[in-house]
């Protein structure tokens, strides 16, 4: 997690390099190579963060959405459902499950068109449930409720009540969508000024599930104070 710079970055087709990291598709396998120092306050030397992460597509989805009307921000569901395999030589972690792949592109930077978002996915029997919605930086709102059927192929479906969640630490304000709008905290995985990761329990298209959730304030993201802060959680070369 260290920003790097043009120069440090080299694109293939199948294949990315950042730094002494990468990312490359070998036949039908996502392979990550990690190979980073990892930083915390208070901390005056930089650990080493080493190992592989292989991620096996179960199905795959051709289709990507527009994320505003000009088609500058785009979101695709790559692999709805996989499996995933990781091997970690430090820290010294490792282990096997199920997974999910997306990706953001787009012509200009997140912050320019956005002021936040909130995205959650669950594993819902053969399907998959992800929730997308936030407010645009013109003021209007996006929102979508997909569900991925067992060949990977999405269904819009009508999106369930909001379902409002605790604030972090940090104040961040978070929510999801979910059946009669009741979803709680599990636990939160990455509380940030800007930025929220939760695992929650709830149901989702008449399903008990167990959910990923993100929530995220592009405007806290640009504010100045918070991008003094930044090198001290994400180094940069």
């Amino acid at each position: 997690m260290t920003e790097r710079g043009q120069s440090d970055t080299v694109q293939h087709r199948d294949a990315v390099q950042i730094g002494p990291s990468s990312m490359r598709w070998d036949n039908d396998r996502l392979i990550i190579e990690i190979e980073e120092r990892d930083i915390r306050l208070g901390i005056p030397w930089r650990r080493r963060v080493a190992g592989r992460i292989v991620l096996t597509p179960e199905v795959l989805n051709s289709r990507s959405f527009k994320l505003d009307v000009e088609g500058k921000h785009n979101w695709h569901t790559i692999a709805p459902r996989a499996r995933i395999d990781v091997r970690m030589e430090r820290p010294d972690v490792t282990w096997s499950g199920s997974a999910y792949l997306d990706g953001n592109h787009g012509s200009e930077p997140i912050e320019d068109g956005f002021r936040d978002w909130h995205w959650s996915r669950a594993h819902a029997g053969e399907d998959v449930a992800v929730i997308y919605e936030g407010n645009r930086r013109d003021g209007s709102h996006f929102g979508s409720a997909l569900r991925f059927d067992k060949t990977g192929t999405p269904h819009e479906e009508e999106l369930p009540l909001v379902a409002p969640l605790p604030a972090t630490l940090w104040g961040m304000k978070r929510q999801t969508r979910a059946d009669r709008g009741h979803a709680s905290v599990i636990k939160t995985w990455e509380d940030s000024p800007f930025y929220a990761r939760s695992t929650l329990a709830m149901r989702i298209f008449g399903k008990k599930v167990m959910a990923v959730q993100e929530s995220i304030s592009l405007d806290r993201l640009v504010n100045p104070v918070i991008q003094f802060m930044l090198p001290y959680k994400m180094p940069r070369e």
